[in-house]
């Protein structure tokens, strides 16, 4: 079992900055990739980002450039640097693990199996 959860959302400008939290617990953390997942309610949940176990990433092009995911073991968290924000990065972000995969960042959602709440974002001028 795998407990996640979101912090850091909130409301920004467009061209600001957010860091996105998500601490994980129950499992050895560092074993499994961490998924960041963003929904805007009416649309499907769409892959944002990924980070694999040594660190490997992974970028959706809408993001690419602009958000930078990292994660710390010691802390059992994943971030979620966001930069130059604009108004189509508003959503409700997921964090989510794919236990089953290490090396490997999978996009689409039926690969993982835990899911944090979600955190707001909201950017508007």
């Amino acid at each position: 079992q795998v407990q996640l959860d979101e912090s850091g959302g909130g409301l920004g400008q467009p061209g600001d900055s957010l860091t996105l939290s998500c601490t994980g617990s129950g499992r050895t953390f560092s074993d499994y990739v961490v998924g960041w997942f963003r929904q805007v309610p009416g649309n499907e949940r769409e892959f944002v980002a990924g980070i694999t176990s040594s660190g490997n990433t992974l970028y959706s092009d809408s993001v690419k450039d602009r958000f930078t995911i990292s994660r710390d073991d010691a802390k059992n968290t994943v971030y979620l640097q966001m930069n130059s924000l604009q108004p189509d990065d508003t959503a409700d972000y997921y964090c989510a693990a794919d236990v089953r995969a290490s090396v490997i960042i999978r996009r689409a959602t039926r690969y993982y199996d835990y899911w944090g709440h979600g955190t707001q974002v909201t950017v508007s001028s």
